[in-house]
């Protein structure tokens, strides 16, 4: 059979046989991959004219809560993912990274999604920026999103995880994806996306599936489209070049594969608990996915003094590794997921042993359970050694693409951070070090030249992903031969897919613009004061300004009773006197915030349920005894909790003395209610 493409809202299968996809086991086919018929400037159109726009006219909130019910329903189908997981090569363990992974992704993007974007379909980058003495000409970047199509090309190692870890925050921002799934595990991704849609959950268009090539798609790729790519350096460096990508600066995020380090420091010695962790951690680096892995460790980096000590526990641990179909009882490492991977594999061990010896792992004689290993694409864990790693080419450029890891001896720190670098730009790297100091030295030597370095010793090693995992929170992706892009990271992997603009005109057109007040714009009387205001009937603007307070020294020496904080200068004119900072006693910061609240605060029962926190506090000017403080407060920003009966209002608040100085300034935070609230007579 083959597999189907879903495009321009329909499943579309291909004309002819195309390419086989086998079992990575048996060697039996499952099914052919081809994309023939398809139109594919109508699928980018699809995509720019139903699945963006549809995209586009919800908010962040509402695009977060998409993800969420889409993570959801495939939860409720991992059973059957597993299922065919296991003709890709994957043991349960590595369909829970694959699938589970995967799944687990889209609810990390949706939950900051509806945590730190605003409820809004703009993102204000940063604070304003002054262009101008009198205030009236001002700047702000915001993002906004772009109106092209999302091109997700990925590898054949996670069909599910690699698809939904760009899907997330392409979709979270707004942008519609073409998704790409290499053809040797594409019928995962297929099962998977089959769900997806008939789900009903994405809006049309937002979501478009190609199995097979992608025939002459990047001939209509435009400036607001993106290109987000995984697989081999090789295949990034000729696509970079493609015409329309030059021609339209078509952004390109690449994550290629990399040699990867893991550092044994000098101080982990043989019966420290770093030792021990080092040794498990390159040894499941080695067969987890049968190391086809795009941050699995390739060069085990270890003391002179203890390679010895290194290289036999590596060969007693990976002896009691059983290689075999996935499906198999006891099996800890399934075959590769093709013939054809496990060709480029020993073609390039066969590379490596130009330069290393083979220490552990037969090419020919192993042992295979549950499957005949001349059909299955099997390969078993190979550990060469490096005497001489600082004059070797290959071990530092070739990678062999599956279970095998070269061990380097090294001289000191230095000499171990330079063989790391000969990699020329890595997505991963690892320390195993108990002594934080020179576990920070090492690091900052690394940090040039990778994506992302985690550091394990016995304070973390308990909680630790380990090496190899790229976390949701985290950017994925490195310098150099890694690719130079960067994937996931929070909300830096949503912006990645929006355009960025610098926005400058007067505070009032930057308030409608971004819809966050700016000082310097308008401010209204509501007639009333903002806190009996609900949420709906807010307007950006509304403000309160409150009467004058006196601040005297008895308000003073009763806070510093009340606090316990009795800092010389609240206390002691004569020694606050010494401190050109003060000149004299001054009031405690925070006692001004408490009193500016009692100017402010609206004690009755009504729309606003709390306050749950303060910004960007600045303490500005001394107030001292005898000043007098007033309070501005305005509405600057909201965000609605539709689910939750209240919506989040931030207020813009500065105190002020008897000369119009400022002498704080700080945004207050605070829920108030969707709905009107009824006065103590029940009337509204």
């Amino acid at each position: 059979m083959n597999l189907q493409s879903y495009v321009c809202g329909a499943w579309h299968g291909g004309g002819e046989p195309g390419v086989a996809m086998r079992d990575a086991s048996t060697g039996d086919v499952i099914a052919h991959a081809s994309s023939a018929g398809v139109d594919f400037a109508a699928v980018l159109q699809h995509a720019r004219e139903v699945g963006g726009p549809a995209l586009r006219a919800l908010s962040f909130h509402e695009r977060a809560a998409v993800l969420k019910s889409l993570a959801k329903r495939l939860s409720e189908l991992k059973e059957e993912f597993y299922t065919l997981s296991y003709r890709t090569g994957a043991t349960k363990s590595d369909s829970l990274i694959d699938i589970d992974g995967g799944i687990g992704t889209m609810f990390v993007f949706a939950s900051k999604g509806s945590r730190e974007l605003p409820n809004a379909r703009v993102y204000v980058d940063g604070d304003v920026e002054g262009l101008s003495r009198g205030g009236s000409f001002v700047g702000q970047h915001v993002y906004v999103s772009r109106e092209g199509a999302a091109l997700h090309i990925n590898a054949f190692n996670f069909p599910v995880w690699g698809m939904l870890e760009k899907l997330a925050p392409a979709l979270l921002a707004g942008m519609p994806a073409i998704v790409k799934p290499a053809t040797a595990t594409a019928y995962l991704t297929e099962a998977v996306v089959r769900r997806i849609i008939e789900s009903k959950i994405l809006p049309q268009g937002a979501l478009q599936l190609i199995c097979g090539s992608l025939g002459n798609l990047f001939d209509h790729l435009n400036c607001q489209d993106i290109v987000s790519f995984t697989g081999s350096a090789r295949t990034a460096a000729s696509l970079r070049v493609h015409e329309s990508i030059i021609r339209h600066a078509v952004p390109f995020i690449a994550e290629t594969d990399s040699l990867n380090s893991s550092i044994l420091a000098p101080d982990s010695l043989p019966g420290t608990q770093e030792f021990d962790l080092f040794i498990k951690e390159v040894v499941r680096e080695m067969t987890v996915k049968a190391g086809q892995k795009c941050t699995a460790i390739r060069k085990a980096l270890v003391p002179a003094a203890v390679a010895d000590d290194v290289v036999g526990a590596l060969q007693a641990a990976l002896q009691s590794i059983v290689v075999g179909d996935p499906r198999a009882d006891g099996v800890r490492m399934g075959p590769l997921v093709s013939q054809e991977q496990r060709s480029d594999v020993l073609a390039r061990v066969a590379e490596l042993r130009r330069e290393a010896e083979l220490i552990a792992g037969s090419l020919h004689h192993f042992e295979v359970s549950g499957a005949d290993a001349e059909r299955g694409a099997f390969v078993p864990p190979l550990l060469l050694l490096s005497r001489s790693p600082a004059t070797a080419r290959a071990i530092h450029e070739v990678e062999a693409f599956g279970p095998v890891a070269t061990v380097m001896p090294y001289r000191d720190a230095r000499d171990a951070i330079a063989l790391a670098r000969r990699s020329g730009g890595s997505l991963a790297a690892s320390v195993f070090c108990a002594d934080d100091v020179l576990a920070a030295q090492i690091v900052l030597g690394l940090a040039p030249y990778h994506g992302r370095i985690v550091v394990v010793n016995g304070a973390c090693a308990k909680e630790s992903t380990g090496h190899g995992s790229p976390l949701a929170p985290l950017i994925h992706g490195g310098p150099g031969r890694a690719g130079g892009g960067e994937e996931l990271g929070g909300i830096r992997g949503v912006l990645r897919y929006m355009q960025r603009s610098a926005v400058q005109g007067s505070p009032d057109t930057i308030t409608a613009t971004a819809g966050r007040w700016v000082r310097g714009s308008r401010i209204r009387d509501p007639g009333r004061h903002p806190f009996r205001i609900p949420f709906g009937d807010l307007e950006l603007g509304d403000t309160l300004k409150s009467g004058e307070r006196e601040v005297t020294a008895l308000d003073i020496e009763r806070f510093a009773a009340l606090s316990g904080d009795k800092f010389y200068a609240h206390m002691s004119e004569h020694e606050a006197a010494r401190n050109s900072l003060f000149g004299g006693r001054v009031a405690h910061g925070y006692f001004l915030i408490s009193a500016a609240a009692g100017l402010f605060v609206d004690p009755d029962y009504g729309p606003v349920l709390g306050n749950y926190g303060i910004d960007t506090l600045r303490f500005v000017k001394p107030v001292k005894p005898g000043d007098k403080i007033k309070v501005r407060l305005t509405c600057m920003a909201k965000s609605l909790r539709a689910e939750k009966g209240w919506g989040e209002v931030a207020w813009d608040t500065e105190i002020t003395n008897q000369h119009e100085e400022t002498v704080a300034s700080y945004t207050v935070l605070t829920m108030v209610s969707i709905h009107a609230v009824p006065d103590m007579q029940g009337s509204l």
